[in-house]
């Protein structure tokens, strides 16, 4: 079996959590002895090649509508829906929050779409994205999609909301390689250490987090790099940061690895998370977690986090306390081992694969 993964321009230059999940996925559909091929939208896909494609980032429709048009190839989706919706609506600044205040869900996504295009940071792959729009667009993957590959059921559940009749879906968590994400016992945690792992912008809300924990008895080291449209934001988050709050800019994860080590608790205060793979990572690294009420996260992390209103830095800051003062357990780092790895996460890739091509 033969399948491209196809995903958004962007990829390598801009890394996000589904950098990640695609990469991992690749690496551990080939152990299976399928041979996955990820490709830009951009870059030419030679369809006859493949038996099957599997696109990603379902807000992202201009990039999947023009391969189905042109391929004829059964594909599946693995949505990635994340809702800005609230965080546009209610929090974003300059010209573009004014706007988006009055405008609906779908229309915003639009508006960011052309923008990106327009500015020479993104393609447009398909020209009938301008007049079919956005709600439509996800309409015709929709219809179209041989199979839907949520990472959550709620994910999967938030699809209704494009009002068209959903095909079957396979659920495929997100996941950790436990190869790099393992404890090591014999090296001490301090418990004052507080991490954020995530590109800096306004969705990922580390203004808030530093607002809640500057001037505390935390040590908060913020990890990524800022988003490059984001650029203001970022500058605010370090103007507002305290002696006791710093940056390093995006390591790999192989890096990534000594600072789970050492950190006490991770925390992603978000306006919206379909998972926080690297709330997963650390987690798995026997941190103690902080993660947003907003998305999917409860589906993941049940009652072995601590949630946070990413609205209100009072709420993010009782939430480390909270998870500062947890007694020390083991069980969220098994369950993660147990339930949420890429080789689990390729098994059921593979599964779907099977299912689609009735094999």
């Amino acid at each position: 079996m033969k399948v491209a993964l196809i995903t958004r321009s962007t990829l390598y230059s801009v890394k996000g959590g589904d950098t990640f999940q695609i990469i991992n996925t690749a690496r551990e559909l080939k152990r299976l002895g399928i041979a996955a091929d990820i490709t830009l939208t951009n870059q030419p896909v030679q369809y006859r090649q493949y038996d099957l494609l599997h696109f990603f980032n379902i807000v992202r429709p201009a990039d999947i509508v023009c391969h189905i048009t042109r391929s004829k190839k059964p594909f599946v989706v693995s949505p990635n829906l994340v809702n800005y919706h609230e965080y546009d609506q209610l929090y974003r600044k300059g010209i573009a929050g004014s706007l988006f205040r009055f405008l609906p869900k779908n229309s915003i996504e639009y508006i960011k779409t052309i923008a990106r295009w327009a500015q020479g940071n993104d393609v447009l792959m398909s020209r009938s994205y301008l007049w079919k729009g956005h709600k439509q667009s996800i309409q015709k993957i929709l219809q179209q999609a041989a199979r839907i590959l949520p990472n959550t059921k709620l994910e999967y559940d938030q699809l209704a909301g494009f009002n068209v009749q959903l095909p079957g879906y396979t659920l495929v968590p997100n996941g950790i390689d436990p190869a790099l994400f393992t404890l090591k016992n014999d090296r001490p945690k301090d418990p004052a250490l507080v991490l954020c792992v995530a590109r800096i912008e306004g969705l990922k809300n580390q203004l808030n987090l530093i607002k809640a924990l500057n001037n505390t008895r935390y040590r908060l080291v913020i990890i990524g790099n800022p988003a490059p449209n984001q650029l203001p934001y970022y500058f605010e988050c370090r103007k507002q940061a305290a002696a006791n709050i710093s940056f390093i800019n995006h390591l790999p994860q192989d890096a990534l690895t000594d600072w789970y080590q050492l950190a006490g608790i991770h925390i992603l205060p978000s306006w919206f998370e379909t998972c926080g793979l690297s709330t997963l990572e650390a987690a798995a690294m026997g941190c103690r977690v902080v993660i947003t009420d907003k998305g999917y996260t409860r589906e993941y992390f049940g009652d072995e986090a601590v949630y946070c209103d990413p609205a209100s830095p009072e709420s993010i800051f009782a939430a480390v306390e909270k998870a500062a003062s947890a007694p020390a357990t083991d069980t969220l780092s098994n369950k993660i081992m147990a339930q949420y790895t890429w080789q689990q996460a390729a098994s059921q890739t593979a599964i779907a694969y099977k299912q689609v091509l009735q094999l």
